[in-house]
């Protein structure tokens, strides 16, 4: 057993609170202050984290067929970055849902983890998503009855976490996204920004394989934005987690092991993103390479 491996067993093992950082969004924080992961161990080296085989989505109505997407052929190995980029309406959150199982495509295979999704029933379907992935969306998703920390911890409680350690665990989250002096606040007292930051707290917590994220930095400022990344960036490469990543933010594809741009439905060839330069970055330009 790895020693981070060690480490995160006694943790979920005893209840026991993890030693709490100040917070990636706190000058002192380093890498060392992440809580560690078990590694993946649905998938090795030669087996991808994510396929799309195929993959057509179609909307009907008023007798009209409007093809959404289109031939969409994707593989993403483990513990890597994957961003998906592209325009506006060019179908790029219809495909995350579709690869998270949020939605169903009218033809084609999603394999995650090695499971094909597209033949699960819908309550095996909701278990896998509860257990395997972690969804960062663009719409926060909070319940605004419920404080930052409850908003966490019932996620958690819903994955079989024991109330005593999904609290101590939600409180560990958001103190990595340097929200630890809000964690008694609801939704509505908090800023968009900081409703961004307790859904990627949310997102993480239970150590979910597959993080995928929509538009994660649109409502944070760039130094929120550039710790958010460092933090996806650290899960990624050290804690064998696989991202999928929908952005407008050309610069982030920096710190990504790769690309995939969507245009009209379809995916088209790499040397199209040298002509991409959509949506304002959140990133300064010191942004570093990725590791």
């Amino acid at each position: 057993m790895t020693l981070s491996s060690m480490r995160i067993s006694k943790f979920v093992g005893n209840g026991a609170t993890p030693p709490l950082s100040t917070g990636r969004f706190a000058p002192a924080t380093t890498k060392a202050d992440l809580l560690p992961v078990q590694p993946l161990s649905h998938c090795n080296d030669s087996e991808s984290a994510i396929a799309a085989n195929g993959i057509r989505m179609e909307y009907r109505a008023g007798g009209h067929v409007q093809t959404v997407l289109q031939d969409i052929n994707l593989t993403i190995q483990p513990g890597t970055i994957q961003l998906l980029m592209g325009p506006s309406g060019s179908g790029k959150t219809t495909l995350l849902s579709i690869l998270g199982g949020i939605l169903s495509p009218t033809d084609g295979h999603v394999s995650l983890l090695n499971t094909d999704i597209t033949q699960l029933s819908k309550r095996k379907l909701a278990q896998f998503r509860l257990h395997n992935i972690g969804f960062i969306f663009q719409g926060f998703n909070l319940f605004d009855a419920l404080t930052a920390t409850e908003n966490i911890a019932v996620a958690l409680k819903m994955k079989g976490v024991k109330p005593r350690q999904a609290r101590q665990e939600a409180c560990y989250w958001l103190e990595e996204v340097g929200l630890g002096d809000k964690a008694n606040h609801r939704p509505p007292n908090l800023s968009g920004g900081q409703k961004q930051r307790v859904a990627i707290a949310r997102a993480l917590a239970g150590n979910p394989p597959l993080i995928m994220a929509d538009e994660p930095t649109a409502a944070l400022d760039s130094h929120s934005g550039q710790a958010v990344i460092e933090l996806l960036c650290t899960l990624a490469k050290e804690n064998e987690r696989t991202v999928l990543m929908v952005t407008h933010d050309p610069r982030i594809k920096r710190v990504a092991d790769h690309v995939t741009y969507l245009e009209d439905g379809q995916l088209q060839p790499t040397d199209t993103l040298a002509e991409y330069e959509g949506g304002q970055s959140v990133l300064d330009e010191s942004w570093p390479q990725s590791a």
